[in-house]
């Protein structure tokens, strides 16, 4: 029933809720913060995280520091463009979804037409950002990094196959290749590891939370894994890619990017990480469901790993 009413909700259109605010009164203040939110500022501390770091392994120590504030730069105005545009193309699930109801688009506190104005203007600005102030190879895999994200994930997979984090997440892994192509102008075998190490980081990164609220995503018939199979399917997937990402993570240091540092931190970190994702697989073997599932533990830590493992890559070149 809740499909039917996604399905039969006409394009484009809203519901508000009772407190939404009259589009014709909206303060100043609020306005500011709603349009910030478009821009999904947390994740995009996230993708900074492995931004930077990526920066002073590719420099092999201090980067030159205005490039640095200029890729950060860039990277948030591409990042928030990509994610303004998944806020305007899927205003109407996110009117559905207890986590998603309090967005601008919802409440009203910005409309579709100024959401899309502003996901062009910050995506645009992104790209002439980088290709004038950073180089025209960041600028390009910037550019890709948000059609990715909006035509490929948000448009084509997300409401289509429950494979859509996994491949989605190419976008996510984008700002390893920026970081180093923003000091090298290139990319080398280090970046690409790096980025396959997010690449099998994000499932089990997002499936856990995504168990949290998988009735979200059947109010809305979004195919999210935990949405259309059970609790031990996901949790061995989850345990499939954590053990990948860990063996990943370790290639760095016998390929003579890195040393003693990031090897003891992956393994110390890699180690807790697949600890937890076990114990989330030894649960829901046992048929645990609710909050003694306790899936939330490795989505936290997750956040914990990838920002321990990407500041261990921006430390490691000065003890080597």
């Amino acid at each position: 029933m809740c499909v039917t009413a996604v399905q039969s909700r006409p394009a484009g259109t809203l519901s508000q809720s009772p407190g939404s605010p009259n589009p014709g009164h909206r303060p100043f203040g609020a306005r500011v913060k709603a349009f910030i939110e478009l821009t999904k500022p947390r994740v995009i501390e996230l993708l900074l995280m492995t931004t930077v770091p990526v920066m002073f392994l590719a420099a092999g120590g201090v980067p030159d520091l205005w490039l640095v504030l200029a890729t950060c730069i860039g990277g948030y105005l591409s990042a928030g463009g990509a994610a303004a545009y998944n806020m305007y193309i899927d205003r109407d699930i996110d009117a559905l979804m207890d986590r998603t109801a309090q967005r601008p688009l919802v409440t009203g506190m910005v409309s579709p037409r100024e959401c899309l104005v502003f996901a062009t203007a910050l995506s645009v600005g992104s790209t002439v950002w980088f290709w004038y102030l950073v180089n025209p190879l960041s600028a390009m895999l910037s550019l890709g990094a948000i059609l990715f994200y909006v035509v490929v994930y948000t448009m084509i997979l997300k409401r289509r196959t429950s494979q859509n984090i996994v491949w989605g997440g190419i976008a996510g892994c984008m700002p390893v290749f920026i970081g180093w192509s923003s000091v090298t102008n290139s990319v080398s075998w280090a970046a690409l590891i790096l980025f396959l190490v997010i690449f099998f980081w994000t499932p089990p990164h997002y499936w856990p939370l995504s168990m949290k609220v998988k009735d979200d995503y059947e109010r809305v018939g979004v195919p999210m894994l935990p949405a259309v199979a059970g609790n031990k399917v996901v949790a061995r997937q989850i345990v499939a890619y954590s053990w990948v990402m860990v063996a990943v993570s370790l290639l760095l240091q016998p390929l003579g990017y890195t040393g003693w540092l990031y090897t003891v931190v992956a393994l110390a970190c890699g180690a807790f990480w697949l600890r937890e994702a076990h114990g989330l697989q030894a649960r829901a073997k046992a048929g645990v469901t609710g909050p003694k599932l306790k899936e939330m533990r490795l989505f936290h830590w997750s956040i914990t790993y990838v920002s321990l493992l990407f500041v261990a890559v921006a430390v490691d070149p000065f003890l080597r």
